[in-house]
């Protein structure tokens, strides 16, 4: 009750910058509480519960957002206040894959070793794929885009079967991310030292703002798409919920949600275009 409180929708949509910190309130809390209770799962746990906490603001924001479609009725005004959700939303997975980064970097290795067991693991598998495929970039690129439409169509699912559900992938996704990016900056930091022999507080975040720099070029866009097919999933829900269904309400809300699709899939096709063609130039 006491995480939950701490932002409604209205005071999200306002004040979206604020959603940062709380990113990272939910996502440190969670952490300790999986190391603490539940050791040996926490690397699941740690992500439950920071979809928990984040579920109820996500679900009185799909309400928000069904409820306006409704009244306004002009899609350009509907797209330009999903457009300050989507940014809340942004700023709720940074601050979530900040904390979960510096957590990676900053515990004993024993500690990281249970809390992002699950995610090296998913990151090991993803890699030793890559490797063990004879890849040019045009069969690069077309296993990202289709791999990262598939996670929007999971995103999609999750909304519209569980309402809020979309913000599992992307909390699942955020740690995935985290637990890369302290892995760039651990090998770095290790670089470092073998070549120099020491490092200060500015290398430390130098190799940081590398690390979240070489996944974000792509990964933001990528994110960005998957919170749009989420809102779009969880309005269908909710307007379902409402028996909006037979309505000419509902017509309105279809039509919102292609729209949202349509631009989520086009977001994901310049995301690949930066991770195969951009991203590679920088690291």
């Amino acid at each position: 009750m006491v995480l939950e409180a701490l932002k409604g929708p209205f005071s999200a949509i306002s004040k979206p910058s604020h959603m940062f910190f709380i990113g990272i309130l939910y996502a440190t809390i969670a952490s300790f509480l999986g190391i603490w209770i539940f050791k040996q799962n926490s690397s699941l746990i740690m992500v439950f519960l920071t979809v928990l906490a984040a579920v109820p603001l996500m679900y009185r924001t799909l309400k928000q957002q069904e409820a306006m479609e409704i009244k306004v009725k002009k899609e350009k005004v509907i797209l330009r206040n999903h457009a300050r959700v989507l940014e809340f939303l942004m700023y709720l997975f940074l601050g979530s894959l900040v904390a979960y980064s510096i957590l990676f970097i900053a515990l004993p290795a024993t500690v990281v070793q249970d809390l992002f067991k699950v995610q090296v693991d998913t990151i090991v598998a993803i890699n030793t794929q890559i490797s063990g495929d004879i890849v040019t970039s045009s069969s690069f690129f077309s296993q990202i885009f289709f791999n990262n439409i598939k996670v929007l169509m999971f995103s999609i699912f999750f909304a519209f079967f569980y309402g809020a559900g979309a913000i599992f992938i992307l909390i699942w996704n955020s740690s995935v991310i985290a637990a890369a990016v302290g892995m760039f900056v651990k090998n770095s930091i290790a670089e470092y030292l073998a070549a120099i022999g020491s490092l200060n507080a500015f290398n430390y975040f130098h190799l940081f703002s590398l690390g979240l720099l070489r996944y974000m070029i792509h990964g933001i866009p990528e994110i960005a798409a998957y919170f749009i097919g989420g809102l779009a999933g969880g309005i269908i829900s909710v307007a379902m919920i409402n028996h909006d269904l037979m309505t000419e309400k509902f017509k309105i809300i279809m039509l919102d949600a292609l729209d949202l699709l349509v631009i989520a899939i086009f977001i994901l096709f310049v995301a690949a275009l930066l991770e195969v063609f951009i991203t590679p130039v920088f690291f």
